[in-house]
């Protein structure tokens, strides 16, 4: 088990001269706690799984550092840097049962037989494994399959962490809950430094106590499931984050004030100055967003349609070219297909250049 430290990591596959920009992995540093569940939430190709396998040493960096608990790790290869990976497709052997497939890695690390039967037996109950510990691999499902790859890398007590990339891809949508809620339990068992590559942002937020967000080959925001969801540091996590995501509508603003097509939006917090010439938009949650019936007070919106989510109803409306999310209250009935919106002050954000601009109160 160890911290993790990445010290100004980047990676270019166009050669260390090639622009920052052109980077699959921008310039970073951070620090990962030991013990901690982690998660890279981002879209396909925004340098999540170049992060993974940076840390794992199947990728080398273009420049910066890897620690495992202050040692540099940077230049070893895989096999010394004592961490367990899981990926999307099961790996484990066929012709071997449930029970050595378990007891493999500890097998060829020499590890006593008595304390290898005693280690397989712990993670095959918390995996729900135990009664088919003498059954060949290879005629399990899928999902059970991509259970004992998740054992083979947790089995090993003494990892510096375990890499998880995408390991639930292959797994049907009605079992992926109950695999997660497994994972989460055996991390909190097994207090191991566990990091989950995904772009399925109910698995991160299901999962991780920290959620790390990737976009275009940068960490955007890193933080717990609840800040990511209450303010974003950026417009892309607002949008990513939540379903539906958070509405970003250009804006002037000036003061404690938004206006939005001639209409002014009261704002919690105070914006005296603002950076020259940036890209002002305000963000908000559709939760945060209510429709009404038409009023001169409130922003009027067109209605495209209504979306019963079952938890909740949003109306998808329409500010002359803009699109927005709004919560349709309990018993309320849109009549026509003109509505008001009645905004929370205290939940509307200001971006500059899709950066979140702190306020002054």
């Amino acid at each position: 088990m160890a911290r993790i430290d990445l010290v100004d990591l980047a990676k270019s596959y166009g050669g260390n001269d090639a622009p920052v920009e052109s980077y699959a992995l921008k310039p970073l540093s951070m620090t990962w706690r030991q013990g901690g569940a982690y998660a890279l939430l981002g879209p396909s190709g925004c340098g999540k799984t170049t992060l993974l396998n940076i840390i794992s040493g199947i990728v080398a960096p273009s420049r910066g550092k890897v620690l495992f608990d202050g040692a540099d790790m940077t230049v070893l290869p895989t096999q010394k840097r004592n961490i367990a990976q899981v990926f999307q497709f099961p790996v484990i052997y066929d012709t071997m049962t449930v029970g050595e497939n378990l007891a493999f890695p500890l097998k060829n690390r020499g590890v006593p037989r008595a304390q290898i039967e005693a280690r397989v037996a712990e993670i095959a109950r918390l995996l729900d494994l135990t009664p088919d510990l003498n059954r060949k691999a290879q005629r399990l499902t899928a999902d059970a399959k991509q259970k004992i790859s998740l054992g083979r890398g947790l089995v090993r007590s003494d990892v510096a962490a375990v890499l998880f990339d995408e390991p639930l891809t292959v797994i049907d949508p009605h079992l992926k809950w109950e695999l997660r809620s497994k994972l989460k339990a055996l991390h909190n068992a097994l207090d191991l430094t566990m990091i989950y590559v995904t772009h399925d942002q109910t698995e991160a937020l299901t999962f991780a106590d920290t959620v790390v967000v990737m976009h275009d080959g940068r960490v955007v925001q890193s933080g717990t499931p609840q800040e990511l969801f209450d303010k974003p540091a950026h417009t892309f996590v607002g949008y990513f984050i939540g379903s539906p995501g958070m509405n970003i509508l250009p804006a002037q603003v000036d003061g404690r004030a938004a206006r939005i097509n001639g209409h002014v939006i009261a704002l919690e917090r105070s914006y005296p100055t603002l950076p020259a010439g940036a890209r002002i938009e305000i963000g908000v949650r559709p939760e945060f967003v209510t429709v009404a019936q038409p009023a001169s007070e409130l922003l009027s919106a067109q209605v495209e349609r209504v979306d019963d989510l079952g938890r909740a109803r949003f109306a998808r409306v329409r500010i002359g070219e803009q699109k927005l999310a709004a919560r349709v209250p309990n018993g309320f009935s849109i009549q026509g297909d003109m509505v008001g919106l009645v905004f929370d002050p205290a939940r509307v954000h200001v971006y500059a250049d899709s950066q979140l601009v702190e306020g002054a109160v």
